[in-house]
């Protein structure tokens, strides 16, 4: 399908000059990245996921790591 956009003039150039480096018409070389682009956005966002990691496994592992982490501190020598 035939489609007419309006892009930026120097975006226009970097894609034409990179279509050539490549040696593939500027038509599959927007193709390309319109599919790499909708296919991230497509993805949930990362902290997101991190949050719903961070969400399933509780408290435990955090008051763990902080007692760990103060006796740690206790037991070492701070001079100066």
């Amino acid at each position: 399908m035939k489609v007419a956009i309006s892009i930026p003039d120097r975006l226009f150039r970097a894609a034409d000059r990179t279509a050539k480096r490549l040696r593939v018409p500027r038509s599959r070389l927007y193709t390309r990245a319109l599919e790499a682009y909708l296919k991230r956005a497509e993805r949930p966002d990362v902290t997101q996921r991190l949050n719903a990691v961070h969400a399933r496994k509780g408290r435990g592992a955090d008051a763990a790591w902080l007692a760990h982490g103060l006796e740690v501190l206790r037991n070492s020598d701070w001079e100066d």
